[in-house]
């Protein structure tokens, strides 16, 4: 065998390892790429970015207040990929106990407000796959504040005892018995889309409460309706058309446009599920045992409506200064479906607790089209004004008796103490 022939064939030899080396490494990021779009889709199935952004401050870098009656404050943690504030140090082993554990670097135990508790059904392929979406964000340096956790509750080790009691131990498995549909429905509204955290009520020890699951539940002063499958004061009546439309755009006729959190929801999470996915969602939400629950909204006579309207005359007056422009008269809305007030839940509830709050804190909607803005009511209109307004609105278009007092508006606006 010649000298030169040896040269030939392992220069042949490099170069296809070259070659290989290539390919593979083509490869490998091509998986990357596929791993941090699918971890994107995942992420905002599971919602990340509105529990992890403050108002008005960078997405995903922390700082969003919860405050939880009776046991304090509490910050949501940058989980951007800064190496000091956010999760940029953290492996996948340490992101994933955070996430389905509960159980962050360091055995530090996290508090039910992040909902590891429905992330412990999420997979861990699910998981690792938003952490790789996580660490391709800019990073951002952002130290959260210190939580404001009253004792018992500052005791982190007490979460030991209560993940013991209420933490799933695992993914959810698919029930051979039902259909694709109905598991990969389950999944969403289960695990990464954790409905239940708001949407069910909690227990003293702030697990959610078994016997009322998805029977609504106050969240930050605003009330998260009840989605069983009860006809009266669930979704029970609801087509499936009603439902896709209000899960992925916000709206749906005859039943109002989404405000507060789940306006929130709507914009960074649900309106980007495939439809297919928010088909699953609808096909498993009917699914749910039906809960009944006092919502406070009994239909009253045409005869007491009659009555009712001198009382609210005020409220008749302002409202068709103030409102009228995008509402009109009729509550049909100008221009877009969005505002409409026919069949909006938060005028079909007496003590107008959503309502109110909308007045007060308005709200912003995205959706495919653009931005859907409610302006807020500001200091020009008393408590009583607004109140009026909310009372006129709910016996116009809701058929109900409103209840909502100056002291109810005075509240939202964070003038007393509920």
């Amino acid at each position: 065998m010649s000298r030169a022939f040896v040269m030939r064939f392992g220069r042949r030899v490099a170069g296809a390892a070259v070659l290989a080396g290539i390919v593979l490494a083509g490869t490998a990021q091509a998986q990357d790429a596929d791993l941090v779009r699918r971890g994107a889709y995942l992420e905002q199935a599971a919602d990340c970015e509105v529990c992890h952004t403050k108002p008005g401050g960078v997405p995903f870098a922390g700082g969003r207040a919860f405050d939880l009656p009776g046991i304090g404050t509490l910050y949501a943690p940058n989980i951007t990929p800064d190496a000091e504030t956010g999760i940029g140090r953290y492996t996948d082993a340490q992101f994933d106990s955070a996430v389905r554990r509960g159980v962050g670097p360091g055995w530090r135990h996290l508090y039910p407000v992040m909902p590891y508790a429905s992330y412990a059904k999420m997979t861990a392929e699910d998981v690792r796959a938003i952490r790789a979406y996580l660490m391709s964000l800019r990073p951002v340096h952002a130290p959260a504040p210190a939580n404001q956790v009253r004792f018992p509750y500052n005791i982190r080790l007490a979460m030991i005892g209560w993940n013991l009691l209420y933490r799933p131990s695992g993914p959810l498995p698919d029930d051979p018995a039902r259909t694709a549909a109905w598991n990969r429905g389950r999944y969403l509204v289960e695990a990464a889309g954790h409905c239940g955290e708001c949407h069910t009520p909690r227990t003293m020890l702030q697990a959610l409460s078994m016997t009322k699951s998805y029977a609504g539940a106050m969240i930050d002063g605003w009330l998260a309706y009840n989605i069983s499958s009860d006809v009266d004061s669930g979704i029970g009546a609801w087509s499936d058309t009603q439902l896709a439309a209000y899960l992925s755009t916000g709206h749906a006729d005859g039943r109002g446009t989404a405000v507060g959190p789940m306006a929130d929801v709507v914009s960074h999470s649900l309106r980007f599920l495939t439809p297919e996915d928010v088909a699953a969602m609808v096909t498993y939400l009917r699914s749910l045992p039906a809960r009944r629950s006092d919502e406070t909204i009994g239909v009253v006579s045409p005869e007491t409506l009659a009555q009712l309207a001198p009382i609210h005359s005020n409220g008749e007056r302002l409202f068709a200064g103030a409102c009228t422009g995008c509402h009109l008269t009729d509550g049909h809305g100008r221009q877009v479906d969005f505002a409409a007030l026919w069949g909006a839940r938060s005028l079909g509830e007496i003590d107008g607790r959503n309502l109110v709050r909308t007045m007060v804190e308005g709200g912003t909607l995205q959706t495919a089209h653009g931005a859907m803005v409610m302006p807020a009511f500001g200091p020009e209109y008393r408590n009583q004004d607004l109140a009026d307004i909310a009372n006129y609105a709910i016996s116009h278009f809701g058929n109900r008796e409103g209840h909502v007092t100056a002291r109810d508006v005075a509240v939202a606006r964070g003038g007393v103490s509920p």
